[in-house]
């Protein structure tokens, strides 16, 4: 059980996945939050029957799984719609995050969370913060590419999340993914390391 939480976090465009599939190659564990909540709102998923009572069955496609497109477009149009499906989805991906953290069998635990920065209470279980960091510019082109969205809708995401700056404010440790893949891989050894190092001390600390 891992009683050692990083928290890794960056903006949309920035390579949180990279950087995350690096950690977990070299033996981290990593929970991440946006998969819990597509396991949430997938065929059968915990939340499914709360979205539907709050939002009506419309928003299930037709296999039962969230229809992602469509809630996409309600919560972008209405910020009170954003909310309930925040007060449906938040409590139970914390809940599992956390079981999942301490179930962990690793040294450390790689918790990864898109909105880390805008959310206190995930910042209060990490003894670390890491922030994936690029250029808005290449956020903005990566996102185009991979997704299809216009420069607007992207920075209209964009603008839902905390700054750049703000991000950085937050960070114990930055990985600049502005440059090649075995530049991020170097900078993610490093950082495991460090927290093979640090969860070791806080460990022997606790006994």
């Amino acid at each position: 059980m891992s009683d050692y939480i990083v928290g890794l976090t960056g903006g949309i465009g920035s390579g949180k996945s990279a950087a995350a599939d690096r950690f977990a190659a070299l033996g981290a564990a990593v929970v991440d939050t946006d998969a819990i909540a597509h396991e949430l709102t997938a065929v059968g998923g915990a939340a499914m029957p709360a979205l539907a009572a709050t939002f009506g069955p419309e928003v299930a496609a037709p296999d039962g799984a969230l229809d992602r497109a469509r809630m996409r477009r309600l919560v972008f149009a209405d910020p009170a719609a954003r909310q309930r499906l925040e007060a449906i989805l938040h409590p139970l991906i914390r809940n599992l995050s956390a079981e999942r953290c301490r179930q962990a069998p690793t040294a450390y635990v790689i918790l990864a969370v898109p909105l880390l920065v805008e959310s206190g209470t995930y910042r209060e279980r990490c003894d670390r913060v890491v922030v994936v960091d690029c250029p808005e510019s290449l956020q903005i082109s990566r996102v185009m590419a991979r997704s299809g969205l216009s420069e607007p809708e992207v920075r209209a995401i964009m603008a839902n999340q905390a700054s750049r700056a703000e991000r950085l404010a937050a960070a114990d440790d930055v990985v600049a993914n502005d440059g090649d893949l075995a530049s991020l891989e170097m900078r993610v050894g490093e950082l495991h390391r460090s927290y093979l190092r640090l969860s070791s001390e806080k460990a022997k600390a606790n006994c």
